[in-house]
């Protein structure tokens, strides 16, 4: 019998809530809550769990798969508005809950995954999958789950698999603390000046951001630039004063190896070994090959093959740009009759827009009055949205995200019928952790008859009072790559919780995102949105066309930084237990990845390294940070597919039922090939990557 919990009445996660697509009630949550509703989630799920295996029936799909699907809701609803707040709109008391409660989810999450008599269950169910009648999608179901919770260590001895939730719960403690650390220095970092004309080359509504930035914090009279997760700040492609590109680039890349409390090398150096030692227990030879297994990659040495291959043309590619900007500065030095000085890191994107705009007649700082954020959202993102699917979006102002500056819209199809709700919340703030992302707040299913809530997160700098917010290039850029993700939790339509939205494979998830940036530039769309915020004068398509023509010079810095990155990912996961237990210095390990990949490029830093690579010690992508440029496959023959179709529409309605309506419930891959005929071929990529 399925013990009930009961939680006091005024608990808002007791039931689910009664707001329109059952979004949660924000305006009624407080601190106080979230303990309680956590043990009680948990208590309730365990003596689900506990049904099923006391169950004296052979075990069926109903009885278990369909059960354990079934399970754990209290426990759902109360992570998903915990982890939105503790990501969005952390507080002190957030912080202190979240270091409590994630060792103690990650233990409850075993003692269900390791529960013999559970997986005994879902091995029967497995054995007997082809006989029992299964629909497609609950037969993907069952050996989804038999495969994860194979790979998760169902199988081990008592030994193996105590040893297994020790590791387990350190990695928990040890991820909360890296991303609380981060946190800590990245605002204890942000870079503050005395002066305007230290920000030289700032239009006057990034100025005006800053100066409301500094007068937040107290700082009356200074100007605050907050820092962005990766490592090249976007402020560094217009500031026109060098030292004060020098002290922004420092700042960002001394996050967390400062020493003191908020240095994270030694947290996530212990990661690293703990990681390793948990994949040789559960069977591989390392981090990185236990990762690849649930990947559509299938092995690490795929994986480091396809970078090796991508890695010298690249940074051929950098090191050809990196001499047009040094000519570059040595004849401006030379005719102010200066002596010239050799490129760094910080004078990289500035002088790659004085390229452009040289040789190309661009320059994307000019751009930032044509993108009004409203505008950019409702008349480019929408709009593109309702030109490919059908669907509209209609403001609920009415209804209260999980923070003040979250605004919600109702989505509906074409037909009029419900889709779900769509929030963003768009400026940074102390309180939010860097980055930009999509997390699913209630994820659509048949069978606990649950709609779709999605959030979209991004670290735009909020302006003065009453002045616009205008979008710089890459945030535009970044704005429609995560509503992909959105519109991939928005139109699933699966019949199990564990299928539904973005719960794809690592390596596959950034596709439908990356597919979605192509409509920024399209010139039916970028018409309908890019228009000067005062003057309603549309952004020269001229300018575009040259944009594009433009398109391939500095990727060989992109690429470069990126593949960086995830090489650096890559070999610290490829590390075996006693190989991890070796290694100290951060620094030198990194350097000699990169020698070996032949990244080793000063002026070119990687994107991100140890002390502030969140996405792989704190967001999930540990060994997972190739996936990017693996799902860029997919991505580049898919637009090239989109380019060849005669209508927009028809076309659209194609990718939403092969791509995105399935979510997890399909084998990945196949999905791409149904939609092109055949599998993603590379040559695309190579073409925009310039490679």
């Amino acid at each position: 019998m399925t013990q009930t919990v009961q939680l006091d009445a005024e608990n808002p996660f007791a039931t689910p809530s009664a707001l329109p697509f059952q979004l949660p009630p924000f305006a009624d949550v407080r601190e106080e809550y979230f303990l309680p509703a956590f043990e009680a989630g948990m208590a309730e799920q365990l003596a689900e769990v506990q049904a099923i295996t006391a169950n004296t029936e052979a075990p069926t799909f109903t009885n278990t798969v369909e059960a354990l699907e079934r399970s754990g809701q209290l426990l759902e609803r109360t992570a998903a508005v915990f982890f939105t707040l503790s990501s969005g709109d952390a507080t002190p008391g957030i912080d202190a809950i979240e270091a409590e409660i994630g060792p103690r989810l990650t233990a409850h999450e075993d003692s269900i995954t390791l529960n013999r008599a559970l997986f005994a269950r879902i091995q029967s169910v497995y054995d007997g999958r082809e006989e029992a009648g299964l629909t497609d999608e609950q037969r993907f179901l069952v050996e989804k789950l038999h495969r994860n919770a194979s790979l998760a260590g169902a199988g081990l001895d008592d030994a193996s698999s105590a040893r297994l939730r020790e590791l387990n719960g350190r990695l928990a403690e040890r991820e909360v603390q890296f991303d609380q650390k981060l946190q800590a220095d990245s605002n204890a970092l942000a870079l503050v000046v005395d002066s305007a004309e230290e920000l030289a080359g700032l239009d006057e509504s990034a100025i005006a951001s800053a100066s409301a930035a500094a007068e937040a914090r107290g700082l009356s009279g200074k100007f605050l630039i907050s820092l962005v997760l990766f490592t090249g700040h976007p402020l560094l492609s217009t500031l026109t004063n060098r030292e004060t590109r020098r002290k922004l680039f420092e700042a960002s890349s001394a996050r967390g190896s400062r020493g003191g409390d908020h240095d994270t090398r030694a947290t996530a150096l212990e990661m690293v070994r703990v990681r390793a030692e948990r994949a040789r227990l559960l069977g591989f030879e390392n981090h990185a090959e236990a990762a690849a297994a649930k990947s559509t990659a299938g092995s690490a040495s795929a994986i480091r093959a396809r970078l090796e291959q991508l890695s010298a043309p690249a940074a051929a590619n950098a090191r050809r740009e990196q001499e047009v900007l040094q000519a570059t500065i040595n004849a401006e030095q030379a005719a102010i009759g200066e002596p010239s000085f050799a490129l760094e890191p910080w004078d990289w994107a500035f002088y790659t827009e004085k390229v452009r705009a040289r040789d190309y007649a661009v320059d994307t700082s000019q751009m930032r009055p044509f993108f009004e954020s409203t505008a950019v959202l409702e008349n480019g993102v929408f709009y593109a949205a309702n030109r490919l699917f059908g669907v509209t979006f209609t403001q609920r102002p009415e209804l209260r995200g999980h923070h003040a500056d979250a605004v919600v819209y109702e989505v509906s199809n074409e037909d009029g019928t419900e889709v779900g709700l769509f929030s963003l919340d768009l400026y940074t703030r102390d309180s939010k952790r860097g980055g930009a992302w999509m997390n699913s707040v209630i994820q659509q299913n048949r069978l606990l008859g649950e709609p779709t809530v999605v959030l979209n997160t991004l670290n735009v700098s909020k302006p003065a009072e009453g002045s616009p917010t205008l979008l710089t290039f890459d945030e535009v850029e970044t704005l429609f790559h995560e509503f992909g993700h959105a519109l991939h939790g928005l139109f699933a339509l699966v019949g199990y919780p564990s299928l539904g939205g973005t719960n794809v494979p690592r390596d596959f998830v950034e596709y439908p995102s990356q597919v979605n940036e192509m409509w920024m530039l399209w010139p039916e769309v970028l018409r309908n949105y890019a228009k000067h915020h005062k003057t309603g004068e549309p952004l020269s398509e001229e300018l575009v066309e040259r944009l594009l023509d433009s398109a391939s010079f500095n990727e060989g810095f992109g690429t470069s930084e990126y593949l960086a990155a995830s090489v650096i990912d890559l070999e610290w996961h490829s590390l075996s237990p006693a190989e991890a237990a070796e290694v100290t210095d951060v620094e030198a390990f990194e350097q000699q990845v990169l020698q070996r990949y032949g990244l080793d490029l000063p002026a070119v830093p990687p994107r991100y390294t140890l002390p502030y690579f969140q996405h792989i010690f704190a967001g999930g992508y540990s060994a997972g940070y190739y996936g990017y440029i693996w799902s860029e496959v997919l991505d580049a023959a898919t637009v090239d597919w989109f380019a060849e179709q005669e209508d927009l529409r028809e076309a659209g309605e194609k990718f939403r039922r092969t791509i995105l309506e399935p979510g997890g419930s399909r084998d990945a891959l196949g999905l791409v090939s149904d939609l092109l005929g055949g599998p993603a071929p590379i040559e695309p990529l190579l073409k925009r990557r310039g490679l």
